[in-house]
């Protein structure tokens, strides 16, 4: 008994590795931003001598596909999985989509339609008996599958990462059982976050809603959100310890290659343009700068790369700037880097809403990485905003102000704004998961 007892404390102190147990929903080869954060976490976790598990679904239902993902994932990773349930079969006969057709996030549609009738009734389904989001019917195996694990393998840490926010109800299910540290990361906000209304929910599922994110704010032993107003937002709902690490770029991620800039005046956005997101402001203003500038006409190129919503087109259309606008499909995360550098200006947009402070996209990071000027139309006194001046690398200009984002353009037309001094060191994703492995030491 006594040797058993001297062996298994002598595997222990030989294996000095702190185990962490990452759920999340996104990993590779899920494209998208939603995937990125926690790949990078887990490689530098990994090269710091930690040693990181990830649970994640074996056939999830991913908006993209980026196998360029894959070589951030370390090799010897041990990636657990199982089999998940989502309605999206359903959903696609209930709407009459093709049965390969993927199922876009943000309510974004590609098509030339407006939403129907189906559509809003499926969006009041989805958002009165799916709660917290599809992802629900994973809850449950998933805690008795963990659970079954632990029973044999040593954890030091689980994090839960969401949206969807199944994923912190999988892991407040272990925790009930498990006297292990819980981690709650928010990549986006619960039921603050821009869609929420338009979920159409009733009283009852409304208020199940927050009851369980209260649960988690208060449950979890440490909150992280990607930024100060979420924050703050979450502090005021009862969490137990909050702190900010926000979103970041790697380095490694820099094409090593000398990439030229576009021979136009090319201003691009990168990702997904939903009709939250459409900056109607920017489509006059980039018509006037048309009528009264004629070097500004022949040299202004628009570059939209990724998803776009047909109301965006429209729009436009509308503004009469079809001539000269580019459309891109979604991009590899590397293609899409290379051309963040290619271009003269970077498009960030705030998503004109309630919550508009508190948005502060992954994209805003990668851009900075760039050293490619950001204009952004957004509050200039939000979590974006701020970042921006503190690193000198960009504007953000009012959605009111016109003349603010015309004068901005030219500025940048003409060469007048420079990010050579920008200090954006504090955000490298290396940097980040410092900050991340220090809040985890004083847990």
């Amino acid at each position: 008994m006594r040797l058993n007892l001297m062996a298994k404390l002598a595997m222990k102190v030989n294996n000095s590795k702190k185990k962490i147990l990452i759920i999340t929903y996104y990993w590779p080869p899920s494209g998208g931003s939603g995937v990125q954060r926690w790949v990078k976490f887990v490689k530098y976790l990994a090269k710091k001598g930690w040693e990181p598990i990830v649970y994640t679904p074996e056939n999830p239902e991913y908006p993209s596909i980026d196998e360029s993902m894959l070589k951030d994932v370390p090799t010897n990773l041990e990636v657990l999985k199982t089999k998940i349930w989502e309605p999206f079969d359903f959903y696609r006969k209930f709407t009459g989509k093709k049965k390969n057709e993927k199922i876009n996030a943000g309510f974004l549609n590609e098509g030339k339609k407006k939403n129907g009738l189906t559509q809003i009734l499926s969006v009041w389904i989805r958002g009165n008996f799916f709660i917290p989001d599809a992802r629900k019917f994973w809850i449950k195996p998933s805690i008795k599958f963990l659970n079954a694990y632990l029973e044999n393998n040593e954890i030091d840490y689980v994090v839960s990462t969401g949206p969807p926010h199944s994923t912190h109800l999988i892991a407040r299910g272990i925790k009930k059982k498990n006297n292990i540290p819980w981690i709650a990361d928010f990549r986006d906000p619960w039921t603050n976050i821009d869609f929420y209304k338009d979920l159409k929910l009733t009283k009852l599922a409304d208020k199940k809603h927050h009851r369980l994110e209260c649960a988690v704010l208060k449950e979890a032993d440490l909150t992280i959100t990607i930024g100060e107003t979420m924050k703050t937002e979450f502090e005021a709902l009862g969490a137990k310890k909050v702190i900010c690490i926000p979103n970041g770029f790697d380095k490694e991620d820099l094409s090593a290659k000398s990439i030229e800039k576009d021979e136009k005046f090319s201003i691009a956005h990168i990702g997904t343009l939903n009709p939250s997101r459409n900056p109607q402001l920017l489509w006059e203003s980039l018509s006037e700068l048309v009528a009264e500038n004629q070097l500004f006409a022949s040299k202004l190129s628009i570059k939209l790369v990724g998803k776009v919503d047909f109301m965006v087109k429209e729009a436009i259309k509308k503004a009469g700037l079809f001539q000269y606008l580019e459309l891109i499909p979604y991009l590899p995360h590397d293609e899409a880097i290379d051309e963040q550098q290619r271009s003269h200006v970077l498009l960030l947009l705030v998503n004109n809403t309630p919550n508009a402070k508190g948005i502060l996209t992954g994209k805003i990071f990668e851009y900075m990485s760039s050293r490619t000027p950001i204009i952004g139309i957004g509050p200039v006194d939000g979590d974006a905003a701020n970042i921006l001046n503190q690193t000198k690398s960009g504007i953000m200009v009012d959605y009111e102000d016109k003349e603010g984002l015309k004068d901005g353009l030219k500025l940048m037309f003409n060469n007048g704004f420079s990010t050579e001094t920008a200090d954006i060191n504090s955000y490298s994703r290396e940097s980040l998961t410092e900050r991340l492995v220090s809040a985890l030491g004083e847990l």
